[in-house]
């Protein structure tokens, strides 16, 4: 279904059981629903009704021109006008990578609409930023991203041959597919140029309430990009209950890696 926030029409995905609990499910860059496929028939089985948006910017969902327009306060807009859409006052939120970051965001900013919190890769982003030198080196690109045209370049030339060599993503031809769709590519990259410019790369965070739903925070020990501090210090910004699970060999993408290890996990923790 389309749904619309503001000027922004998002391309949203209902499936499962009419009285299944909901679940919320937040991709990142540079993804699209179609991240979480694996996942979509066990949670199902398990009794749970999923919602998969295309966040803006991404998929299907209209891509606004003005850098401004992807600020996690219009995304936190978003999910609201979707749970809304969806019928549904709470749900279960599992995000990954930007998705995780926005999944913090609302449980942190929305706590009425969160029964649990499931973040994977992304821990909150107090622990983003406690996880200092070691995180902000693997962080490189997020500045190299700040550069418009010249990122969208490096990314996209030879193939997308860098692209495929730096993030090794396991979907890499249906994802360079959709980045190369008019205007698609600046716009993922604008959800970087809006959150995190230098300033906040290399500052004090983003500070954000404590999370009091129950929540789940899965870390994989293949990421490039992520530091296991980022994940496993997010609990002292948890003061519901915490637990913290590791997917060894499995790289950043884990929904695609390890799905069946995560599937697990989702539907023993949310189910």
């Amino acid at each position: 279904m389309r749904v619309q926030s503001g000027d922004v029409a998002l391309d949203v995905h209902v499936d499962g059981p009419d009285d299944g609990h909901p679940v919320l499910l937040l991709h990142g860059w540079p993804d699209s629903h179609r991240l979480w496929r694996h996942q979509l028939p066990a949670l199902h089985a398990a009794g749970l009704r999923t919602i998969t948006p295309d966040l803006r910017g991404f998929g299907a969902s209209d891509r606004p021109d003005e850098v401004a327009a992807y600020g996690l306060a219009d995304t936190l807009a978003d999910v609201g006008v979707v749970l809304d859409a969806a019928g549904a006052e709470r749900a279960h939120v599992v995000g990954h990578d930007w998705g995780a970051a926005v999944a913090w965001l609302i449980a942190g900013l929305l706590p009425d609409r969160v029964d649990k919190l499931a973040a994977l890769s992304v821990g909150h982003t107090m622990a983003f930023r406690d996880a200092g030198l070691p995180q902000r080196e693997k962080s490189w690109y997020m500045l190299m991203f700040q550069f418009a045209g010249i990122a969208e370049q490096w990314l996209s030339d030879d193939g997308w041959a860098n692209f495929r060599a730096t993030f090794a993503h396991p979907d890499a031809d249906a994802v360079t597919e959709e980045l190369a769709r008019p205007g698609a590519l600046t716009a993922s990259l604008n959800w970087y140029r809006a959150n995190v410019p230098p300033e906040v790369l290399f500052g004090a965070g983003i500070e954000l309430p404590p999370v009091a739903a129950p929540t789940l925070g899965v870390w994989s020990s293949g990421d490039r990009f992520l530091v296991e501090e980022g994940m496993t210090g997010s609990a002292g910004y948890v003061t519901g209950p915490w637990r913290y699970e590791r997917l060894d060999g499995a790289g950043h993408w884990m929904q695609l890696e390890a799905p069946d290890a995560l599937n697990a996990l989702l539907v023993d923790f949310l189910a």
